[in-house]
């Protein structure tokens, strides 16, 4: 999830061998072997390649915040899925824009020699030369792109031959260390509604993993739904657990001016509260739903947004009061980024682990230092296998979220 509603921790450890999990395999092909890490460390970030343009936020900006060196990966966000196949999301962002010496990242100037790379793809390579220990992982589909997903369910070796095609293209190739599936969201509603099935979703990791083999990275983004007969019931995650090397769990965006009156709520608690507008709808709930359909905690990582949501027209400061439609926001109407609501519109308050802010008659939720903290906390103590958020361009430009992650 982003501004346009895409949808979209510890310490770096090593990462150890896995073997997977002892579940049913999904029907259709058998992978050549299972993932070859568990999720054990990771902090993982969202680049987003429409972020080089009116975002003005480019590679650059990931190491002179100091956010570089806090990561183990970044998922470059996104590539589309279409015809059936994966497919570039936007080449002259991607590959093609001229990075002069001073926007790069490595002070050297891109060349406009034929078959030289340029743009994000080559920034990033440039980037995980200064931080070896550093992974890039192509992130396809999003709130905007999971339309085609249908289609490639339809055939799943013909889909993960093309993705593999497309993250594997010699002139990249050493960009990238894996392929992330952001579905939004198999055999239930998104942008638009997929009724693909149940088995769907384990039958494209299956194909995916079998074509990338186990030394690659295959991971996806899923839905934080814990409510009964919700999205986390609709696809068979279970199933698909033992093809992937961990998921990304979208805990934020439960709440928010979608809901034009309201009522006010936290778009990403942690936990339930006494008020909350949906059962199901909070970080734990998620969690614990996933892990209940056999997938272990070292392969679940909490998703942390880096932005806030808000409603105007809004009398009252506690959560769970009426509104009269989205709060102003810089790229749409009722989405801010951390770096400027924190200023803006400073939190008043906290609820189920995450803060809130009552300005004037604006109300927003957003976390700030302290609740990620002990979001932290949280991952930590229930032993998973890291967190990742959504996304850089949200950090202030000394990277403050990102450090309390890591702190």
């Amino acid at each position: 999830m982003s501004g346009i509603r895409w949808r979209l921790p510890a310490l770096v450890a090593a990462l150890a061998t896995t073997t997977g999990l002892a579940v049913a395999p999904a029907q259709g092909a058998e992978p050549t072997g299972q993932p070859h890490v568990n999720a054990a460390g990771v902090t993982l970030g969202y680049f987003v390649d429409w972020g080089v343009y009116q975002r003005d936020y480019h590679v650059k900006n990931i190491e002179t915040s100091g956010s570089a060196s806090k990561l183990t990966h970044i998922n470059y966000a996104f590539g589309n899925v279409t015809n059936g196949q994966c497919a570039i999301g936007d080449s002259y962002a991607d590959y093609d824009r001229f990075y002069d010496a001073a926007s790069s990242v490595d002070g050297t100037a891109d060349t406009w020699d034929a078959g030289a790379l340029r743009g994000s793809f080559n920034q990033l390579r440039k980037l995980k030369a200064m931080h070896p220990g550093l992974k890039v992982i192509w992130s396809f589909g999003g709130w905007s792109w999971s339309g085609g997903f249908g289609q490639a369910a339809a055939n799943p070796a013909a889909f993960a031959d093309s993705c593999h095609d497309l993250v594997e293209d010699p002139r990249w190739a050493d960009v990238f260390d894996g392929i992330d599936i952001d579905w939004e969201y198999p055999n239930a509603c998104g942008l638009q509604c997929d009724t693909s099935g149940a088995a769907a979703f384990p039958n494209l990791m299956s194909a995916l993993r079998q074509r990338f083999g186990p030394d690659d990275l295959v991971t996806a983004a899923i839905t934080a739904d814990g409510s009964d007969g919700g999205k986390i019931d609709a696809a068979d995650y279970g199933g698909a657990a033992r093809y992937v090397d961990w998921y990304n769990v979208m805990s934020y965006d439960y709440f928010g001016a979608f809901d034009a009156d309201g009522p006010t709520a936290p778009h990403s608690p942690l936990t339930s509260y006494d008020g909350i507008p949906a059962q199901g709808f909070n970080t734990d709930a998620a969690l614990q739903k996933l892990q209940s359909k056999g997938i272990p905690a070292s392969k679940l990582l909490l998703g942390i947004g880096f932005y806030g949501r808000g409603w105007t027209g809004v009398t009252q400061a506690a959560p769970g009061g009426s509104a009269t439609g989205a709060a102003p926001g810089t790229y749409e109407p009722g989405i801010e980024d951390y770096k400027v609501i924190r200023d803006r519109c400073p939190a008043t308050g906290t609820v189920a682990g995450t803060a809130y802010a009552f300005c004037g008659d604006q109300w927003w939720s957003y976390d700030t230092p302290e609740t990620i903290r002990g979001k932290m906390s949280y991952a930590s103590d229930h032993g998973l296998g890291g967190a990742f958020f959504w996304e850089l361009s949200g950090d202030t430009r000394d990277g403050e979220l990102i450090s309390a992650m890591r702190d």
